[in-house]
């Protein structure tokens, strides 16, 4: 098994799981959908193609910075009704995180996240955190993010912050350092949380996802290196 991380830090991001119709929610942290969505863009691969390559990586999330969730009320005008009988006007209200970063751990393949590595660096199709306009703050590709021995669990716990935080007390070196979140696939399905997330059809009007069970714990966060892109 090899690891592969990438960053998602942004002023704006959303990742809807249970978005229907005018009511686009968020999680808290990147959905396996979205980022599977990310991947593909960064290969090129279309809608139509498998995924199950992808939808077979484990993947963990470790929260950096939380961020707020914000709301966006928008007004489409001239959308054409579903009977194509003439045009109306859509209201929605759209929920997304605000200041948030998040460093995203995928467990597989080698050859495949090595593949995907490379992907990040150069992608084909631009990138966005989770919506067109959502789009990344700095690079989600990291120079030393493939580990090709890696364990998820162990290169989300050990990897630098990708978010600076230093509070008065932090400062001084007999401080600890603030606990963050982690959330991490899991085959358990005790004291575990399920998501229907996990995207094996992207078709525009089949799209199809099944259950995966996530786990969440803290953690003591690393120290930043001052320099890296936030």
């Amino acid at each position: 098994m090899a690891c592969l991380l990438l960053r998602c830090v942004g002023p704006m991001q959303s990742w809807g799981s249970r978005s229907r119709f005018q009511e686009r929610d968020t999680e808290r942290e990147p959905t396996k959908s979205g980022i599977i969505g990310l991947l593909c863009a960064a290969l090129g691969r279309d809608r139509a193609e498998p995924m199950d390559d992808l939808a077979a990586l484990r993947m963990g999330v470790r929260v950096d910075l939380e961020g707020r969730i914000e709301n966006d009320y928008h007004t489409a005008l001239n959308v054409l009704k579903a009977n194509q009988s003439g045009t109306d006007t859509q209201i929605s209200n759209r929920a997304y995180l605000a200041d948030a970063a998040f460093l995203v751990g995928l467990e597989g393949d080698v050859t495949l996240l090595e593949q995907l590595q490379a992907a990040l660096k150069n992608p084909r199709w631009p990138l966005f955190l989770g919506r067109k306009s959502f789009v990344p703050g700095c690079p989600l590709y990291l120079k030393d993010g493939f580990h090709p021995e890696g364990k998820l669990e162990i290169s989300l716990t050990n990897y630098e912050s990708i978010a600076p935080f230093k509070t008065p007390d932090q400062k001084k070196a007999s401080q600890p350092l603030r606990k963050v979140r982690i959330v991490l696939e899991s085959t358990s399905e005790i004291g575990v949380e399920t998501r229907l997330d996990n995207p094996m059809d992207f078709r525009h009007l089949s799209r199809r996802f099944e259950q995966r069970h996530i786990k969440s714990d803290l953690i003591d966060s690393k120290p930043f290196r001052e320099g890296a892109c936030i």
